[in-house]
């Protein structure tokens, strides 16, 4: 079973959880982070230094992120409480609900793979993370974590919304945010209990974010010699739900060029290994996996994976981006790192045609020559590749809920 601990929670007054809060900063242009960052109070205002500054001292800009949020706390407009699980709930406009609880995870149960990952992740950025966590030592955006359902868990959960929240605010994007605060000592033992009856978490969300916190970890332990691992910087700020309050949205490709080819070469070469069938204009969302829909030249086809080519090569050939990306990408369009290419755009999909007329529309802009769409990630495929220690191609899941940042924060040196 893999640790969950609670942590003191450090969360904006309630003058300020309107302002405070924003969505991860990569979902911004630097206009719109110059623009922000002009709020008082916010979150973006306190890393501003990082973010906005033109100063080439990154060190001075990091300890001053520390020194604003230092001084954001003695002037109490952000609080820390006892500690405490939090359970946090996302209403969507539409009334899809998302919910579960904060607390901390281990890196050390992450190393020793209790918590499963799925994705690789890029060096440089991890040390990017690293070098700030070790400098700033705050962290302000949960990863997001997910299990298979434990009927225990969601009854404690009903039992706790029938209090009244701590944090309750509407976001821009009319997002409602809930936050309850779980310090009563038998409450939070009941939940201790039940959440050790879990054999693993499984990350969804944030594999940059868990590996540079334990690339962190790492660090202060060779500088530490008096390391224990029960220091603050041996934790990871979480959000763990279950597989009852998770969506897995398509993440689809549009290609640049084919490689040389015309439209006509293209198709022979990808009826090797697909079985075509036209579409015309109409927009084609793949009805199941292994089916792939492609539009090109102004049509929609739908590529049915020849059954051997799935059994050909254990695992990987069960997962449509892997064969899309072995048999497309690399045999016919000579692409041999996607990691790398310029020529490969990856756009998230919404699970339905919408995102299928975004790939349209982009294909017919001139910008690309041939658009991809791929059937979502089933949550079983997710623990499947997980358990099994595969590491999937670059974006192949697009996961809600999307958390915002600076909502409930930890603080590594509290």
């Amino acid at each position: 079973m893999p640790i969950f601990k609670p942590f003191r929670g450090i969360r904006p007054t309630e003058d300020y959880v309107d302002i405070f809060p924003t969505h991860p900063l990569d979902n911004y242009s630097q206009e719109e982070i110059n623009k922000k960052s002009q709020v008082d109070s916010s979150y973006i205002q306190m890393v501003k230094p990082y973010v906005v500054s033109k100063s080439k001292d990154i060190d001075r800009n990091l300890r001053k992120i520390r020194t604003n949020f230092e001084e954001l706390l003695a002037d109490r407009k952000l609080v820390q409480d006892h500690s405490s699980y939090y359970l946090y709930e996302q209403i969507l406009p539409n009334k899809t609900i998302f919910r579960g609880l904060l607390g901390l995870v281990s890196v050390e149960d992450f190393r020793n793979g209790k918590i499963k990952k799925h994705e690789s992740t890029l060096t440089y950025r991890k040390e990017k993370l690293a070098y700030y966590l070790d400098k700033v030592n705050v962290q302000a955006e949960p990863v997001l974590l997910t299990y298979l359902a434990n009927p225990k868990v969601e009854m404690l959960m009903n039992h706790e919304e029938k209090n009244v929240p701590i944090l309750n605010y509407l976001d821009d994007n009319g997002i409602r945010h809930k936050a309850w605060k779980i310090d009563n000592r038998l409450k939070m033992l009941q939940f201790k209990e039940v959440l050790e009856q879990i054999d693993s978490f499984y990350i969804a969300d944030g594999h940059h974010r868990i590996g540079s916190t334990a690339l962190n970890a790492e660090n202060q332990k060779k500088k530490n010699k008096k390391h224990t691992g029960t220091e603050h910087y041996n934790y990871v700020f979480s959000f763990v739900v279950s597989n009852q309050s998770i969506k897995i949205h398509d993440y689809n490709r549009l290609l640049s060029d084919l490689n040389g080819l015309n439209e006509k070469e293209f198709l022979q070469k990808i009826e090797k290994n697909f079985r075509i069938h036209e579409k015309g204009e109409e927009p084609y969302y793949p009805s199941q996996k292994f089916h792939i829909s492609m539009y090109l030249g102004g049509k929609f086809y739908s590529l049915h994976v020849h059954h051997d080519l799935r059994k050909q090569q254990g695992e990987m050939n069960d997962l449509d981006h892997y064969l899309l990306e072995e048999y497309i990408f690399k045999d016919i369009l000579g692409i041999d790192d996607p990691k790398t290419t310029e020529k490969i755009t990856y756009i998230k999909g919404s699970s339905d045609i919408e995102g299928i007329k975004t790939i349209k529309a982009k294909v017919d802009s001139g910008d690309f020559k041939v658009g991809f769409g791929i059937y979502p990630v089933s949550f079983n495929d997710l623990l499947k590749v997980s358990d099994n220690k595969i590491i999937m191609p670059p974006k192949c899941t697009y996961i809600q809920p999307k958390l915002v940042t600076a909502l409930i924060m930890y603080d590594m040196k509290q």
